[in-house]
């Protein structure tokens, strides 16, 4: 087999054992008959500052490797060049190793985008209140932007983290980004189309709900872009309050399409990945 064909990549996060990626790679490089091995680093589990395991990924012939919370601004100051959307956004989800440079990529607001689109067709987005302004929080809020929100309401732990985002979305002439104290989210949300929530709380090892579950009301649409577990508790409370809904499966299977492309030069399916990942999902929760 031509070495074109073989592809060692990988996945940089903490607490990544559950990651669907691996499969949902490895499934879709199976049908377009390449070689392809995805291996999770684990920041949990390894020694190292990121710098040094991408030094690491890079001399053991690795083609590329996925960033994921909580490493996905930290990872820029390692990297040689960023491509548009990543040196917009400040964070990278997808690092390729080319000759002589390594280049970070942000799949995360195509799939974000792509994923609410999917799951929520004609959604009003014109007012959003969106918590978390990490990595995740900034993908979402230019992909927000680019479907039309005329108002973002930003809500951090991290206030300062908050208006740096808020300072980033300037490039969106046509979108107001408001920062705000968490505790002034609830007023917020009485008037808001939407919510996205793009904090890890909800996730695997971060319970609970970044919100107090009674502010959602039926006029209010939801999202999250944690997918493990897929019916996070927001996800759920927001079911039983009559909320439309947009769990964080689509996100992932779009930002792994668009990350298997630029690894391999190849278009995925992005529809029979979508496929695998609902396959996946219910067989975790068998």
């Amino acid at each position: 087999m031509a070495r074109d064909d073989r592809f060692l990549v990988g996945l940089i996060g903490s607490g990544i054992g559950s990651s669907m990626s691996p499969a949902l790679h490895e499934r879709e490089a199976d049908r377009q008959g390449l070689r392809y091995f995805y291996q999770l680093i684990d920041l949990d589990s390894r020694a190292g500052d990121i710098g040094e395991l991408l030094s690491a990924a890079r001399r053991l012939g690795f083609r590329g490797l996925n960033i994921t919370h909580p490493a996905k601004q930290d990872v820029v100051q390692h990297l040689d060049v960023l491509a548009p959307e990543a040196a917009e956004l400040g964070a990278v989800n997808t690092v390729l190793f080319e000759p002589g440079r390594t280049i970070g990529h942000n799949t995360d607001r195509y799939g974000f985008a792509t994923g609410l689109a999917r799951a929520l067709p004609g959604v009003s987005t014109e007012r959003v209140v969106l918590l978390g302004a990490g990595g995740a929080g900034a993908a979402v809020a230019s992909a927000l932007a680019a479907a039309g929100t005329r108002w973002l309401i930003v809500a951090d732990v991290d206030p300062d983290r908050a208006g740096r985002l808020a300072r980033t979305m300037a490039v969106h002439p046509g979108t107001t980004v408001e920062p705000v104290p968490l505790h002034a989210v609830p007023d917020r949300l009485a008037t808001a189309d939407g919510l996205v929530n793009a904090t890890p709380i909800g996730m695997e090892g971060h319970p609970g709900t970044p919100i107090d579950p009674g502010h959602l009301h039926p006029g209010l649409w939801v999202a999250d872009v944690i997918y493990r577990p897929l019916l996070t508790p927001l996800i759920r409370a927001a079911k039983e309050r009559g909320c439309r809904i947009a769990d964080g499966g689509g996100m992932v299977v779009h930002q792994a399409a668009a990350s298997f492309q630029l690894f391999t030069g190849r278009r995925p399916d992005e529809e029979r990945m979508f496929t695998d990942f609902r396959q996946l999902a219910d067989l975790s929760q068998m």
